[in-house]
């Protein structure tokens, strides 16, 4: 291939970074890696097994000690992955039988991922994926020279890893398709940008990267798996480019997401002001310790959502009481005396965990229908967060008996442990419950809308669509449904905050902030951005855009109207 080599891609995390590429060859064919460990004997396929679960483990233990509990608890899945027996057991006998030890792995996963497949469910197509990076990661173990050598970044290929023509220092992770485990584990490693074949705008291996700051594209080209990894690279997210091989762009970053998060005080976190004195209050959504400290850094006033489900999407059963404490822990206790909103466990559309197969329910019918996962995670919340201030959000509300039969299990689990309830709002997220916002409003203390289910569910665009983005909120349909739900919300006295993504893109906020919006909580990295740009609007221009965005047809018609900021 003729260099320099542009791709283009989706933007979905803003930002340019350089490094060195990591190309992560998912296993669709004959790889370097497998060449390369074909010869291995059982012993060094056991020992790989056994290098990659030890790896795992021990970044679990950094991230757990770095007060990154939801982080830790998603890489220790990989970890019980690659040291289950029923995995390598079967590896390591094939070999023995005479087969190469890449085609015995290959073989061995494969197995075990297609069962994972033929549930039937899309969602779980990513958990099969999640054994299958454990086979490309066993294979580099053994190419780079050996199962028992261990390092920082080692399962991908990072500093002191496998994947072939990385070395330590900054680099930009290629892969089929990236997920959120990727940028989480080596987030401290070394990353500064992904680039992924397949993904959508919200999917949440993007709204992860948004929170992390890094730059990020989806919808490359598959060509670009075939690039020589270790190119120096530039990723411009911000025109949707990667561009490999060329001159070295003069100020593009090069630090990675965990160094990028400011420390030290945070600066004032009160309300930010319109130019004709509107009061808007930015917070800001996190699934881990990082992000909430970045958020904070940058100036948020808190949490307006917290992900509680994405440690969880690769375990094998409910969380316990006990793990959902230990994650939460480190988080609320960033966030003593300050907004803390705690979304319960929403295992849907992409985060659907291998413990409910297809036909036995998902989402909230999935926790409503479990004996004891409510009350155990609302005891776990509220042990963890006796500090901060806390408010319960329930994700993908579609009726008033889901509302009651959640109120009445935090009154009792409350109660319980001599405590006020906190306030208990709901996700408004589905078509059907915004237009009926005013029917749930007299049962609920707070409506937060989230923009980027609601807008699939207007529009019929899953996660994983690349049509799909936080800009589509714009859309016509979808914005009246927002104005709705606030005109609901003042007309019974509770407040009304958007936690979508769409509140942190500059075509859609405008238009919030006409709509009567007053909360806006955005991806931690984009915390400063809205800041600064609040205090550029008038909310009577933007309540006059808004008037003027809902006579459109289209979202693309709306963008035009917006000026920028």
């Amino acid at each position: 291939m003729k260099l320099p080599a542009r791709f283009r891609g989706l933007p979905v995390s803003a930002g340019t970074a350089a490094g060195v590429l990591a190309i992560a060859v998912d296993p669709d064919g004959d790889t370097a890696a497998d060449t390369a460990s074909a010869a291995a004997t059982p012993e060094e396929v056991a020992a790989a097994f056994a290098a990659v679960a030890a790896e795992r483990s021990a970044l679990a233990g950094r991230l757990r000690a770095a007060g990154r509990g939801g982080e830790a608890d998603i890489i220790e899945i990989g970890a019980l992955i690659a040291a289950d027996p029923s995995l390598s057991g079967p590896a390591v006998a094939s070999v023995r039988d005479g087969a190469d030890a890449a085609t015995a792995v290959r073989e061995t996963t494969e197995r075990h991922a297609a069962a994972m497949a033929r549930l039937d469910n899309p969602a779980l197509a990513e958990r099969a994926g999640d054994i299958r990076q454990i086979a490309d990661a066993v294979l580099r173990r053994i190419a780079a020279g050996g199962g028992a050598r261990t390092g920082p970044g080692g399962t991908h290929g990072g500093p002191g890893g496998g994947w072939p023509g990385t070395a330590a220092g900054e680099f930009i992770l290629v892969r089929r398709e990236v997920s959120p485990t990727d940028l989480i584990e080596l987030a401290e490693a070394g990353l500064v940008g992904a680039v992924s074949v397949a993904g959508g705008g919200s999917s949440h291996a993007a709204i992860v990267a948004r929170g992390l700051g890094l730059p990020m594209i989806v919808g490359a080209s598959p060509e670009v798996l075939t690039l020589p990894p270790g190119q120096a690279a530039v990723l411009d997210a911000e025109a949707g480019e990667l561009v490999v091989g060329g001159p070295p762009v003069p100020g593009a970053p090069r630090a990675t997401a965990a160094r990028a998060a400011a420390g030290g005080d945070p600066p004032p976190a009160g309300p930010v002001r319109t130019v004709d004195g509107r009061e808007i209050t930015v917070l800001c959504n996190v699934a881990s310790a990082i992000e909430t400290r970045r958020g904070l850094a940058a100036g948020a006033a808190g949490v307006g959502l917290l992900r509680t489900e994405i440690p969880y999407t690769q375990a094998a059963d409910w969380p316990t009481r006990a793990q959902q404490r230990a994650q939460l822990g480190p988080i609320l206790a960033l966030l003593a005396n300050r907004t803390a909103t705690v979304r319960l466990l929403d295992f849907s559309g992409d985060k659907i965990p291998p413990f409910l197969p297809a036909g036995t329910g998902a989402g909230l019918a999935a926790l409503l229908g479990h004996p004891s996962a409510l009350a155990d995670q609302l005891r776990a919340v509220l042990e963890a967060g006796r500090e901060a201030r806390l408010a319960i959000l329930i994700p993908m509300v579609s009726s008033l008996e889901e509302v009651g039969r959640v109120r009445d299990v935090l009154a009792e689990t409350a109660a319980g442990l001599g405590l006020a309830p906190p306030p208990l709002g709901i996700m408004v997220e589905l078509q059907s419950t915004a237009a009926g916002a005013a029917a749930f409003a007299p049962a609920v203390d707070f409506f937060s809308i989230g923009t980027n289910d609601l807008t699939g569910d207007v529009l019929g665009l899953g996660r994983r669509d690349q049509a799909a983005g936080p800009a589509l909120a714009a859309h016509p349909r979808v914005l009246a449904l927002v104005k709705g739900v606030v005109e609901a919300g003042q007309a019974a006295g509770i407040t009304v905050s958007v936690c979508g993504d769409a509140a942190a893109d500059p075509r859609v906020l405008p238009l919030l902030v006409g709509a009567g919006v007053a909360t806006v909580s955005v991806p931690a990295a984009r915390v400063a951005t809205i800041r600064s740009w609040i205090p550029r609007l008038t909310a009577a221009r933007c309540a006059e855009l808004t008037r003027r965005a809902l006579q459109a047809s289209s979202a693309a018609e709306v963008w035009d109207l917006v000026p920028a900021l």
